[in-house]
């Protein structure tokens, strides 16, 4: 049973997402993977347009949350950037810095957590195999397809779980 009396939920992904994080790959890309530099980086990712007006919009309607495959350690740094870039406030859940299982796993174990008790309006987000996972579990997804990514990316995303 939902709680009715609360907005619904809307999730957000944040690199590709919100962030576009092409200003960074490169650190992906050679070997090896140069993480905290991958990381380090993220406060000098422009916004996605596209992403950021669907999240303000968004707003009106929903409690806005983020779901991202960052690692806890960067905290601070995701809250300054979302802030900086006029987001609406929403709790922001993070890989506990250790976990390296894919971000499908991460992300819909948390889905799932959110939807006891609440509607869960939508999941953004530009991982595919997260979209995919997410749909079948039953929740209705918007694909994240504006913002150019990497093999690298993609590579980190489901076999590392780094992002």
């Amino acid at each position: 049973m939902t709680d009715r009396a609360r907005p619904p939920i809307a999730v957000f992904d944040l690199d590709n997402t919100l962030a576009d994080t092409a200003h960074r790959q490169h650190f992906l890309e050679r070997r090896p993977r140069d993480w905290a530099a991958f990381f380090a980086a993220a406060p000098a990712d422009p916004p996605l347009a596209d992403g950021v007006a669907l999240a303000v919009e968004s707003a009106r309607a929903c409690e806005v949350v983020y779901l991202t495959g960052r690692p806890e350690r960067y905290r601070r740094d995701t809250l300054d950037w979302l802030a900086a870039h006029g987001l609406p406030e929403g709790r922001v859940f993070m890989r506990r810095d250790a976990d390296r299982r894919p971000a499908r796993r991460t992300k819909l174990e948390i889905l799932r957590r959110l939807a006891q008790g609440r509607e869960v309006r939508f999941l953004v987000d530009d991982d595919e195999l997260v979209c995919d996972d997410a749909e079948r579990a039953g929740f209705t997804v918007v694909r994240a397809r504006w913002a150019k990514k990497s093999a690298a990316v993609e590579e980190a995303q489901e076999r590392q779980g780094r992002t």
